[in-house]
């Protein structure tokens, strides 16, 4: 059975974090490099509570340091920034690329991009500034500058000794420009290899090259390539001047972090929050939704409202149990996605859940507050009654609290039972978060209000 990074990640994880010597931690760390991939170190990295990796940081050496601060999410990159000395953090900028420097300029202090942008030499430095001739929207902004052209006159044997000095990654053709850089066509390398040394390029040449524009959006440009069965596609601009490239692997990575976003978005969060984000952040990120859902609950009860003027007391219950539930159920799914996520990388241990559980109550308990309080004082103002109110207060608090609570246990144990948490996990927590908001509430009501 073949195993995949993602599969020796959870192992590493829980060493490290149950490890007690330094020498042992050295030599996981060095067992770590050795099966992972770079993408996959920093995965690790923000699967470790904010209290061990600083420590674990300081044990890298300086090259697996930069390689995991560029794979860094949003969250991670700026902490590890915050946590360092400032001199630390500039050293870490020193030799970023420009694909690397513009990903990072979104997330990381100005002073910081600004220092990055002085290590850029002067081939770089022009990069950079047409790369910012375009939005972060637009395919011009994010190319792949390592595009492999030549002239148009250029022999065989002049190509022959440029492809000895090695080939970028995915690479299939050489691109023939003219003086000015304009893109003239491409050569399948493959129809060099039985050439002529004196033959031109323009001899094999295809002269109906398929290009993308840098203008573009970036996303539907990502999709253009994954269909063309390329390796890569050229871009231009609009005199159809030879820019770059967008590779086949660049433009899956685009693809995933659509899907990721998607995701997150459908939780309520942002798709770079960290695992181990602070409590007051990680409830400011949900709690935005929670009231955009609280609107919609509360719009449900009013249309039920309407027909409960002449009813006694107890009906307030039902016209209210709506609220109690959908937030419980919102609350939940949020938690619910963040593990989920984290599942599915590898991240979630059996040595780091108890503190994700922990920080994840704290979370619910900060919104609880929050939000029942909001929702005390608005049910008091619609039916004037103090009991009533503080019956929902109690009962929101609880539900909220509880659905932080099954967001983290209710994935685990399906992960557990090697049933996928992200089919059938929301479906169970739904049910969950019903039922303990409806015996909360009501029970609260029999005993408060009766």
């Amino acid at each position: 059975m073949i195993e995949y990074p993602v599969d020796q990640l959870p192992q590493l994880i829980d060493d490290l974090l149950q490890c007690d010597t330094t020498t042992r931690k050295n030599k996981l760390l060095a067992d770590a490099k050795e099966k992972l991939s770079t993408e996959h170190l920093s995965l690790l990295f923000e699967a470790l509570p904010k209290e061990q990796r600083l420590e674990i940081w300081q044990l890298l050496d300086e090259d697996t340091q930069h390689e995991i601060f560029i794979n860094l999410g949003g969250d991670s990159c700026r902490w590890l920034l915050q946590s360092l000395e400032e001199a630390e953090g500039f050293k870490l900028l020193d030799e970023v690329s420009v694909e690397e420097l513009l990903e990072l300029e979104e997330i990381i202090p100005e002073r910081f991009v600004d220092y990055a942008r002085r290590q850029l030499d002067e081939v770089q430095t022009k990069q950079y500034d047409l790369a910012q001739q375009y939005n972060p929207e637009q395919l011009g902004h994010w190319l792949d500058f390592d595009a492999l052209k030549v002239s148009e006159k250029i022999t065989v044997a002049g190509a022959r000794k440029i492809f000895q000095k090695g080939l970028p990654q995915y690479t299939e053709v050489i691109y023939l420009v003219s003086r000015k850089g304009t893109l003239i066509g491409e050569v399948a390398i493959n129809a060099l290899f039985k050439a002529n040394d004196n033959d031109s390029l323009l001899d094999y040449a295809n002269l109906d090259v398929s290009a993308l524009h840098a203008d573009d959006d970036l996303y539907e440009a990502a999709e253009v390539v994954i269909h063309s069965e390329q390796m890569a596609m050229p871009v231009v601009n609009a005199d159809n001047k030879l820019l770059g490239r967008l590779s086949v692997s660049s433009a899956y990575e685009l693809r995933q972090e659509v899907t990721d976003e998607a995701a997150a978005k459908a939780g309520g969060l942002r798709e770079d929050e960290d695992l181990f984000s602070s409590v007051t952040k990680s409830a400011k990120n949900r709690g935005i939704w929670l009231g955009i859902n609280l609107a919609t609950a509360f719009l449900a009860s009013w249309f039920i409202g309407l027909f409960g003027a002449t009813i006694e007391q107890v009906v307030a219950l039902a016209v209210l149990m709506p609220v109690v539930a959908s937030m419980g159920g919102i609350a939940g799914s949020q938690t619910l996605t963040v593990i989920v996520r984290g599942l599915a990388l590898g991240q979630v241990t059996d040595s780091n859940r108890r503190a994700l559980l922990k920080k994840e109550l704290r979370v619910g308990a900060l919104n609880g507050c929050v939000w029942a309080f909001v929702i005390g004082v608005l049910t008091y103002f619609w039916f004037n009654d103090g009991m009533l109110s503080l019956t929902i207060t109690i009962a929101i608090l609880l539900n909220l609290v509880a659905a932080s609570l099954s967001g983290v246990v209710i994935p685990s144990i399906l992960d557990k039972l090697k049933i996928d948490p992200a089919l059938s996990g929301s479906v169970i927590l739904t049910t969950v978060t019903d039922i303990v908001g409806f015996v909360t509430f009501l029970g609260l009501g029999s005993l408060l209000l009766l």
